[in-house]
């Protein structure tokens, strides 16, 4: 596994997919660590990843409760890949 100084986040918004999402990640010898998606700013701050990955969920982004994190992520100069609901909210915010 790779060093935790090129450590990738994986938001997980309760996809069945998560964890496959970060094997492949840790088996191009990149470091991965998954987290709740609720994680707020200063957490992903003390993290210093490389790059975030939102999973996918069952929900969706026009749901009453759909799951949102917090939007500050995108204003952090970190990359950001969003797979399945992790794209619908990448797009949503920035429509």
């Amino acid at each position: 596994m790779g060093s935790k100084d090129n450590r990738i986040l994986v938001l997980d918004f309760g996809s069945q997919y998560t964890q496959l999402i970060a094997r492949r990640v840790r088996e191009n010898e990149v470091y991965s660590e998954i987290l709740p998606w609720d994680i707020g700013e200063d957490r992903i701050k003390e993290c210093n990843p490389k790059g975030i990955i939102l999973s996918g969920s069952p929900a969706n982004v026009y749901q009453r409760k759909a799951p949102i994190p917090d939007l500050k992520i995108f204003e952090l100069d970190i990359p950001v890949l969003g797979i399945c609901y992790g794209l619908q909210l990448i797009a949503h915010h920035f429509k």
